[in-house]
């Protein structure tokens, strides 16, 4: 059944339309992966569907009685809750009817209120009604369905449930944020990148939560894997229209790729039909107009009709415009990195124990690899890569670094960028660059003339992974540490990354959850947990079935 029809919707930011005209139905019964490049227009999208943008024109027709959860790219809670008073929230129907009934109790004391007879009546019963209510609601369960949530999320401990809203992580945002709309299950999930900063178990877990959920689901994703496991269509928004695949993203990908080839063909048998009609028709009316002849004028001046009724194929993009990402690299040492009995611990403070993050760790790691590091939120990754850069010091053991080896950095959260810079400063203090050479480079990474000459900090999240991405380029590296590189890009982009890397003449050692990109990149995986590494040779899904 549709669940939701958007009817000729159209909405413009600042002057700029984002979709004019667009038409799509949505369903209660299906999963949807709604990609498109950065910019398209996906989460204004959701968020309009979600009621939360009203659109410039059309119409949005949703089912009787249908109800929308929403889950934004960075959920935002309020300040001063705990994560268990932030989950309590979840049902604000609830949570109304609790404070009329705290109402009903606060009048039940008052004495006018059981002095008086006729009073008091009307107070139970509108106490008896939202009792009812209540129940109707699920509120004497309520809470034991809130625990049960969080405990499936991994929040199961008071210490977990207690934790300020301020101090979780990204990837615990997304997973409380999950738990609200789990909690009161709405009839259409909207989700705007809800894998974002979850480590692999909670990728699994959201392909299993997605899988066996019982409504609708719109899912944006720059997770291929994911939306090949979960998406049962394709929404594929691009220059302000949607088009709707059947099936997941390989097969979308596959059907697309053939669908504009096939456009071309069309568009290029039309195009000639076209030229061959024009050309008859300015005969006629030459001869026509040569020789007086009206019948033959008659007849141009038809085809010209003919040819203004044509319904016309537009011209497919075949190649769309991508980032123009190259990472040269060179040889250098044959053994670029080995790390011997590795130990990092953190000293005690305010009473706590002292906490071991890596204990007695071993790699050696050749030139011409592909490595990728795996492990759970929390394991000691980023650590690790810290103590590669330099930036944090070992507890015991030793870390060694080829003679002829160059390294190269990735941040994940972009902490490497000065974002009171603009793009064109950071590009020319990275290297000895003119201003020309700088700005052809950043154009090559899509950056426009006044993006440029703005600060990093105007900058979105595939923005700033994109100047890190031109920043690397200039490193001469011929060792990369990548810490999350594809989290922010989009697909295509990403698509050039792994392009760009597997012609890399050189090393790469790559954290990642992204398991699309690490069937397609590396050749060894490495997992870390509880401060040991496990080597297991091949791509990710080596990996996976040596685990099962």
């Amino acid at each position: 059944m549709i669940a939701l029809h958007l009817d000729n919707v159209s909405v413009t930011y600042i002057a700029v339309p984002i979709f004019t005209g667009l038409s799509w139905e949505v369903h209660d019964d299906r999963c949807v992966g709604l990609v498109g490049p950065n910019g398209a227009g996906k989460s204004t999208l959701l968020r309009l569907m979600a009621g939360r943008l009203t659109s410039d024109s059309g119409y949005i027709n949703r089912k009787s009685g249908l109800t929308v959860g929403y889950l934004r790219q960075e959920p935002d809670f309020a300040g001063g809750r705990t994560l268990w008073e932030e989950a309590m929230t979840a049902s604000a129907e609830l949570a109304g009817v609790e404070a009329k009934l705290d109402a009903c109790e606060k009048r039940l004391g008052d004495p006018d209120v059981y002095g008086d007879e006729k009073k008091l009546a009307a107070v139970l019963a509108d106490q008896e009604k939202l009792l009812a209510h209540y129940a109707e609601l699920g509120g004497p369960a309520y809470e034991g369905k809130v625990r049960s949530v969080l405990a499936k999320l991994g929040f199961g401990d008071e210490a977990s449930l207690s934790l300020p809203t301020d101090v979780l992580s990204g990837g615990q945002k997304k997973l409380l944020g999950l738990a609200k709309l789990l909690i009161v299950e709405p009839d259409l999930l909207l989700l705007d990148e809800p894998d974002n900063h979850l480590d692999l178990a909670g990728k699994t877990f959201l392909e299993e939560l997605i899988r066996g959920y019982k409504g609708g689901v719109v899912i944006v994703s720059h997770d291929r894997y994911l939306l090949d496991v979960v998406a049962d269509e394709i929404a594929d928004l691009e220059d302000g229209r949607i088009s709707v695949y059947p099936g997941n993203y390989s097969e979308f990908a596959f059907e697309k790729k053939t669908r504009l080839l096939r456009q071309q063909q069309m568009f290029q048998i039309q195009q000639r039909e076209i030229s061959r009609l024009e050309e008859a028709a300015k005969r006629l009316l030459i001869w026509g107009r040569t020789y007086d002849n009206p019948k033959l004028i008659i007849r141009g001046k038809a085809i010209q009709k003919r040819i203004e009724r044509i319904d016309r194929i537009d011209k497919p993009v075949l190649e769309r415009r991508r980032m123009g990402l190259d990472l040269e690299g060179w040889r250098g040492s044959n053994k670029v990195l080995e790390i011997r009995d590795l130990d990092k611990v953190f000293p005690a403070s305010d009473g706590m124990d002292e906490k071991i993050v890596l204990a007695g760790l071993e790699l050696l790691i050749w030139h011409g690899e592909r490595v990728g590091l795996v492990g759970p939120n929390g394991a000691g990754k980023s650590v690790l890569f810290r103590l590669l850069l330099g930036q944090d010091a070992p507890t015991g053991g030793q870390i060694v670094i080829g003679p002829s080896v160059r390294t190269g950095h990735y941040a994940q959260e972009h902490e490497t960028l000065d974002y009171n810079a603009t793009l064109l400063d950071s590009v020319r203090r990275a290297a000895p660059l003119t201003e020309s050479t700088a700005v052809a480079l950043l154009t090559k990474f899509l950056f426009t003339y006044v993006q440029i000459r703005s600060k990093v900090s105007t900058l979105s999240g595939g923005e700033r992974s994109r100047l890190q991405m031109a920043l690397l380029t200039l490193t001469g590296a011929n060792f990369l540490l990548l810490d999350e590189p594809t989290n922010n890009l989009d697909i295509a982009a990403a698509e050039v990354l792994e392009e760009s890397l597997s012609e890399f003449e050189g090393t790469v050692f790559v954290i990642s959850h992204d398991r699309y990109f690490l069937d397609r990149v590396v050749s060894r995986i490495v997992e870390l947990d509880d401060g040991a590494l496990t080597d297991y040779p091949g791509n990710y899904s080596d990996y996976q079935a040596a685990k099962s």
